[in-house]
């Protein structure tokens, strides 16, 4: 199942689909930090083994280019860069014990790392 999004700031569609229980486990990360201003920034960044790497983080600063978006009362980030890279994704989480965690399932990489943090974008 995945999280619409509720609340725009910006006039383009959000790139990133988040899933409950992702948004559910950003929920505990949230109220772990303790920040009262606390969002989760998406995003992608040069490097890893594949050209780029995925940015997952809790946040304090926004930018001027950053699309925002409220799901289920979590408030996500994703600069308008990164959304090119992230345009149609799926944001989840999985609890299993090998290979859990957050991860992209992302329809515009060609090629990904064998441990699912960084891929090359494919060819236009």
């Amino acid at each position: 199942m995945t999280m619409e999004s509720t609340k725009s700031q910006d006039t383009d569609i959000f790139p990133i689909t988040i899933t409950e229980k992702a948004i559910n486990q950003v929920k505990r990360l949230v109220a772990k930090d303790g920040r009262p201003d606390v969002f989760l920034r998406l995003g992608v960044k040069g490097g890893g083994c594949s050209g780029l790497e995925y940015v997952m983080k809790l946040d304090v600063v926004k930018k001027p280019i950053d699309l925002e978006h409220e799901f289920d009362g979590v408030q996500v980030v994703c600069d308008a860069k990164s959304a090119v890279y992230l345009r149609g994704s799926v944001f989840d989480y999985t609890g299993n014990l090998i290979g859990g965690g957050f991860k992209f399932d992302n329809p515009n990489a060609g090629k990904s790392c064998g441990c699912g943090t960084s891929f090359m974008p494919k060819a236009s």
